[in-house]
């Protein structure tokens, strides 16, 4: 089975291209210095180049290396419409308060934006500046940037990692080798979804959680027709609880009605308006924790029809919340 390069060799191989493409030439020992390697290494990712047929030169001259400028094609001919989508999508969601560790996308959209012809320039920047993208609040995972780059190496060299996490459910930190299938970024935060050792079935872990993590040289062992969306069943947001599917029915008020209906929340969901102007919503649910707290952020606009335990499970906590705010 043919090996598959690491995700930091992949990076110098890029950066050469990139020193190289426009002819100049490098030593080793330059190439060395500048990917911050050593010799050795660069001798390798020269031969990754090779093999991938990049034409490699050698100046005896100059005792180094280049690539021939007419090597590469010239850039792909953009619409106004292409261009000003992607430009806009790297730029803000590379932003450093969006997705975190996408900030290279915003130095690919600046690459792109240099490539362009001026008419498609000056298109993009009249029209970009009235266009903002939002996402909820993000955890920006400072500090976690070497357990994402292990975890998304582990993932492409198909290795086991061990990790030290800090588990909320079970208030303690816990370690488990971890079988990685899949990153997933959703809401907040990227989530790392995989086999543990330690829960003997496929678990979902918070990166932002991750304290400790050694790359394995373990196989990973995942099943053929694995799919997010068939782990997550009909999970609310993220996981899926014990218990199987449920069927849920809510009545939003008049005031918040039309919020509600507006938005796709879920993939099984229905709604019916009803005579009043309120609006019943319908969803099919593994499990009730996490619709639980969305219902309840719209307070009294928002009434549980069934079932009789997700009734019980919020009624419950309106007490406590009352108790919160009674006078000492």
């Amino acid at each position: 089975m043919v090996k598959t390069p690491s995700l930091p060799r992949i990076r110098r191989v890029v950066k050469l291209l990139g020193m190289m493409q426009g002819g100049q030439i490098y030593n080793v020992q330059e190439l060395a210095d500048l990917c911050k390697v050593t010799r050795r290494t660069i001798f390798r990712d020269l031969e990754v180049l090779r093999e991938a047929d990049v034409p490699l030169l050698y100046n005896e001259e100059r005792g180094g290396y280049q690539i021939p400028g007419h090597y590469f094609l010239p850039p792909t001919q953009f619409t106004a419409e292409e261009a000003f989508a992607l430009l806009v999508l790297c730029r803000q969601l590379g932003d450093k308060r969006m997705i975190p560790f996408y900030t290279a996308a915003q130095s690919a959209a600046d690459k792109l934006s240099n490539n362009l012809p001026e008419r498609l320039v000056e298109y993009v920047r009249s029209v970009s500046s009235a266009i903002r993208i939002r996402l909820d609040a993000t955890n920006t995972l400072t500090g976690q940037e070497r357990v994402y780059e292990q975890l998304l190496n582990a993932i492409s060299q198909r290795c086991c990692v061990r990790i030290r996490y800090e588990s909320l459910h079970e208030q303690r930190h816990i370690q488990t080798k971890l079988h990685p299938y899949r990153l997933l970024f959703h809401q907040h935060t990227w989530y790392v979804v995989g086999r543990s050792s330690l829960h003997r079935e496929v678990r979902t872990f918070n990166v932002g959680r991750i304290k400790k993590i050694l790359v394995l040289e373990d196989p990973i062992r995942m099943p053929r027709n694995f799919r997010i969306e068939n782990y997550l069943k009909n999970a609310w947001r993220l996981i899926p609880e014990a218990g199987g599917d449920r069927d849920v029915r809510i009545r939003f008020s008049p005031r918040v009605a039309q919020n509600v209906a507006e938005v796709s929340w879920h993939k099984t969901q229905h709604t019916k308006w009803l005579d009043d102007g309120s609006l019943e919503f319908a969803v099919t649910v593994t499990g009730l924790q996490e619709i639980s707290w969305w219902i309840m952020g719209y307070g009294d606009q928002a009434e549980v029809l069934e079932p009789a335990d997700l009734r019980e499970m919020i009624c419950g906590r309106a007490r406590k919340m009352l108790e919160v705010y009674q006078p000492k």
